[in-house]
């Protein structure tokens, strides 16, 4: 355990490397899409507890509503100190050119360590940014010019494993960030694209993140206006999961240290830290992804919100 702010103590989080990038990513990564509709105190509150989880890898998009201004403002302080990514969800080369230069603007930074093509989950996404006078035209000159380090693919939906594996027979993408969960293993057809998709990432030495690992619904109690938002991210198997809530009181930093993935025996180690000193061990989580796999039903909503009590302190 480590120091930080007076009052808070964190695990140190691991790091994994990020394929042939070789930086040392936390394998959770900070995912700012909670900061679009929120003010800058709110966003101000979630990136310190980020920053004091030892995370040092963020994650924005230009169609994050003002997630990157909410960022802005940081750079001058942390820009050294973390691997900085964004996305550009324009497929055109030149609005993507104009996209990419006003995302370093609202960032307040000269340059980004990865610009990723965002939201690419079908065949026809991926030929309209691949081909002629496509956005990836306008990030590979982002990339020449010294304004972005590497470029990266991402997508969402049941096709997305497989037109990824295709994006990078196109074009050797250093990253690519695409959905896996237990629900989406159970299906034999998209098992099959994620599994070659992997080969192919190993084969190139590809930074390989997932999408929506663990999320199956809101914790119960959670309105829509305070929606929680789940991000899992796996660096090349190693599985991590982030909450962060919009609401002024309910930020949330995970730490899922080991193999939540881990389709034979499902290990998850959890701290969940809350303001207002709430905790909650890797049971709750552990229980959402038994679930997930077997498809037995936990007794009932109230029995999970009688789990949240019990390790409430």
């Amino acid at each position: 355990m480590t120091a930080t702010r007076p009052g808070r103590r964190v695990v140190a989080m691991e790091k994994r490397r990020l394929g042939r990038l070789e930086h040392q990513s936390s394998v959770l990564i900070y995912g700012a899409a909670a900061l679009g509709d929120v003010s800058q105190d709110v966003a101000d509150r979630s990136i310190q507890e980020a920053l004091d989880g030892d995370i040092n890898h963020f994650d924005v998009a230009a169609d994050y509503g003002d997630a990157e201004l909410r960022l802005g403002p940081w750079m001058s302080r942390i820009r050294d100190r973390i691997f900085l990514a964004t996305k550009t969800g324009r497929r055109d080369r030149e609005s993507a050119w104009r996209e990419i230069n006003a995302s370093l603007q609202r960032l307040q930074t000269d340059h980004v360590d990865l610009l990723q093509l965002h939201s690419i989950g079908a065949l026809d996404e991926l030929d309209r940014a691949t081909g002629p006078d496509g956005a990836l035209e306008a990030a590979l000159r982002a990339q020449d010019e010294g304004l972005v380090g590497a470029v990266g693919i991402t997508g969402h939906g049941h096709n997305a494993p497989a037109t990824h594996l295709e994006a990078l027979r196109r074009y050797p993408c250093a990253t690519v960030l695409t959905p896996l969960n237990p629900v989406l293993w159970r299906d034999e057809s998209y098992r099959a694209d994620y599994q070659a998709l992997v080969e192919e990432v190993v084969r190139q030495d590809v930074g390989l993140m997932t999408i929506k690992t663990v999320s199956r619904r809101n914790w119960p109690g959670v309105t829509l206006s305070s929606a929680v938002v789940l991000l899992a991210t796996t660096i090349l198997g190693v599985c991590t999961c982030k909450m962060i809530d919009d609401g002024p009181d309910l930020f949330a930093s995970l730490w899922l240290l080991r193999g939540l993935l881990d389709w034979k025996t499902l290990r998850s180690t959890l701290v969940l830290v809350l303001p207002g000193c709430v905790a909650l061990t890797a049971s709750v989580v552990a229980e959402d992804a038994r679930w997930m796999i077997s498809r037995e039903k936990p007794e009932s909503s109230q029995t999970r919100r009688r789990d949240f009590k019990t390790f409430a302190c």
